[in-house]
């Protein structure tokens, strides 16, 4: 039986296919139309999983959307009598709610069959705790999901037990630690939607000097939940303009006039950076790890469970994920690779496949690669494309060569990333969630301290005080990160051991930490054996690993890769077995 779950008109809009309660396929709509964080109806996406999986609409049982206009009507009724919420508020919201029940006449306007099974809606928060229990290799865990807001919740504890989650207590508009933390990011100048990730690395340079300031907007509640001081926020009295409609979300200004009397003026986006910016993040990643921690104990000690299932966009705070087995009673901890809004789309069809239709788990979510690929023909058929006379060996400065013997490629490529080569690494199928996780990656040697100012200059262009990733061989992980345990999918962040720091400046953050991805032999068997060609060549057995983009979604197909290959200046390409070196 086929389920397609659904994200849609909400930030990174996304579509996964379902099969028997295991995932097929799954692609935010981003990595398809090359706009960041797309909100709207994930078209592209749909078609997509539908190929990789060789059906159509007319063969699916059921469709989930990750949405339910009609959860909390009776919060929401009440919260609009008491607030009065302002009108572009009622006016974005309708407007929204509005496109999720047009979905029906979306589906058929793809034109890939005829849709005949049964819709759900699944409110958001279920579908989020859903996409980490069902995927996890729990029996049973206790769950919290963190975000901004859906649905009227911003988080949602949970119980799950063989095929069934049960909802222990929510937390409801407008009290929201998503909210706080998008709100002090824009405060520090970084208006972009999804940006939070800089304001965590920023938090590393400063010191919470800001503590008590903050503490006095989230005040933590007997019974694990907490409530925001709503009059430093616009969101529950004038409303925020919102924009969900078929492109890059927009999200209006989140804070009010207390913010600058609390906490200074507002940082404007071309400002330096100071210690007050540096200490204001500090003090916010404090509070936040202070209330999701008071969340966390209290509901360890209510269900005297020891695994912990976490989703919600808050889950993608890999610095407060490394911490909790340190913080909390939890001892093993599951976080999915798309842990925010795109996961709801899995978590709404196996929602759907266990809660409703009461079938039993099988499936465990071991590694990312879910997204699409492309064969060996569509990788020549690019370099032909881009690079005239590439099968000569050499095109406009730039040696191709096709290796038949892979691990002569792996010691190769090793090799030039020991001499400094900045390396292009695309593979197989592509990541389901925002990480690059070894198959459409950028790698560097981790050594070099010199190695994150190359790449910000010849290629990411971005912040200098964001930190690069390691990729470390999953048997080694204990021997150069304290506490390391498998991780997949780079959602914590660990200190790495004091004794190895300094062999590895590149990917050791200025706090001694990194958010290590760890490489299993048996899930990616290529990326696995150039990192242990890696370690054959240099003793190190990691590569800095950072996502393949140039301020763009992550590369998808073989043509993005190689333009952005040409148009930035990495040494090498590989894509596949193709290698691509600059000669000038």
């Amino acid at each position: 039986m086929d389920i397609l779950g659904i994200n849609a008109f909400h930030g990174d809009a996304s579509a996964v296919l379902v099969r028997d309660g295991h995932l097929l396929a799954g692609v935010e709509e981003e990595r398809l139309n090359r706009v960041k964080h797309w909100a709207g109806f994930p078209a592209r996406a749909i078609g997509a999983v539908l190929e990789e999986a060789g059906t159509d609409l007319a063969s699916v049982a059921h469709v989930a959307v990750s949405r339910d206009p009609r959860a909390h009507l009776l919060d929401k009724a009440l919260f609009a009598l008491r607030r009065r919420p302002g009108l572009a508020q009622i006016k974005d919201r309708l407007s929204n709610l509005r496109h999720v029940a047009d979905l029906p006449s979306r589906l058929h306007a793809l034109g890939r069959g005829r849709f005949a099974g049964q819709a759900h809606n699944v409110e958001h928060h279920r579908a989020h705790a859903a996409s980490a229990f069902y995927c996890s290799p729990f029996e049973e865990a206790a769950c919290l999901t963190v975000d901004g807001f859906g649905d009227f919740l911003s988080s949602l504890s949970a119980v799950g037990r063989g095929s069934r989650l049960e909802v222990v207590d929510e937390v409801a508009f407008p009290h929201s630690l998503g909210i706080l933390y998008t709100a002090v990011t824009q405060f520090l100048g970084f208006p972009a939607y999804g940006d939070e990730y800089k304001v965590m690395a920023l938090a590393s340079f400063g010191r919470p000097a800001f503590l008590d300031a903050m503490r006095q907007i989230v005040r933590l509640e007997d019974d694990g939940r907490f409530q925001t001081d709503v009059d430093f926020f616009v969101h529950a009295s004038e409303g925020v303009t919102m924009s969900w409609d078929d492109g890059a979300p927009v999200l209006g200004r989140l804070w009010s006039d207390r913010f600058p009397e609390a906490f200074g003026p507002p940082r404007r986006a071309d400002e330096d950076l100071t210690e007050r910016h540096y200490d204001l993040a500090a003090s916010l990643q404090a509070v936040y790890e202070e209330a999701f921690f008071h969340r966390l104990r209290w509901l360890g000690r209510r269900t005297g469970l020891r695994a912990l299932c976490l989703a919600g966009g808050c889950a993608l705070n890999s610095v407060a994920n490394g911490k909790v087995r340190a913080e909390t009673d939890f001892t093993d901890v599951f976080v999915q690779p798309a842990a925010g809004d795109a996961g709801t789309a899995l978590g709404a069809a196996l929602h759907v496949w266990h809660q409703d239709l009461g079938r039993p788990r099988a499936f465990v979510m071991r590694h990312a690669y879910f997204g699409p690929a492309f064969a060996e023909d569509r990788i020549a058929a690019a370099l032909r494309a881009r690079l005239p006379g590439f099968e000569s060996g050499a095109a406009d400065g730039i040696r191709v060569r096709r290796w038949n013997e892979t691990s002569g490629l792996f010691r190769d490529t090793a090799a030039a990333l020991a001499r400094g080569a900045i390396v292009g690494w695309y593979q197989g199928r592509g990541e389901w969630g925002p990480r690059a996780l070894g198959n459409r990656s950028i790698l560097a040697d981790p050594r070099r301290p010199e190695v994150k100012e190359v790449l910000n200059a010849r290629v990411k262009r971005r912040e200098a005080f964001r930190p690069f990733a390691p990729a470390v061989l999953e048997e080694r992980a204990l021997d150069w990160f304290d506490g390391a345990q498998p991780d997949p999918f780079m959602v914590t962040v660990l200190p790495v051991r004091a004794t190895q720091r300094p062999r590895v400046p590149a990917v050791t953050h200025v706090d001694g930490t990194a958010r290590l991805q760890t490489v299993s032999r048996e899930t990616n068997p290529r990326f696995w054996s150039l990192i242990r060609a890696f370690e054959d060549e240099t003793g190190v057995p990691m590569v800095l690993n950072t996502s393949f983009n140039e301020s763009e979604p992550i590369v998808n197909t073989p043509e993005e890769a190689v333009d952005c290959f040409l148009r930035t200046r990495m040494d090498r390409l590989v894509l596949g077995d193709w290698v691509l070196d600059r000669t000038s």
